[in-house]
């Protein structure tokens, strides 16, 4: 599937990586631990990056890596059309691997009082994931 969007791309986390790393699926979700992800998921957006670094499991702190998809990707079908129509959030997923060319030091973030709210709704179960 062809997507017109070149990127730049980003990608949230706390894993602490280096330039050349590769991100790949086969990793339990931050929303829900018990689906094993098939993709890899990825955004023009370095506020929805960011928002995802805050969401990660695990220590350290919240990392934006600026990432190059090394196959195809499509939509993200968990926000696109289902969330928000179009692709306003410039989400994607891939099964092929991402390779990290850089970080970001700052990017917007999202308030606290969301994040925590949204954390919460992660608890309890934010629905389906299509995996």
């Amino acid at each position: 599937m062809a997507v017109p969007d070149t990127g730049p791309f980003f990608h949230g986390t706390r894993a602490d990586l280096r330039v050349g790393d590769l991100l790949t699926a086969g990793f339990r979700s931050n929303y829900d631990g018990r689906v094993v992800m098939n993709h890899i998921y990825f955004t023009a957006w370095p506020k929805g990056a960011g928002l995802a670094a805050e969401m990660a499991k695990g220590e350290g702190r919240g990392r934006v890596y600026i990432v190059e998809p090394t196959g195809a990707y499509e939509d993200d079908p968990n926000v696109t059309d289902k969330k928000f129509p179009g692709n306003p959030t410039r989400s994607y997923r891939s099964r092929e691997a991402l390779r990290i060319v850089g970080e970001l030091d700052a990017w917007e973030r999202f308030d606290d009082a969301y994040i925590r709210q949204l954390k919460e709704r992660v608890k309890l179960g934010m629905g389906d994931i299509f995996n």
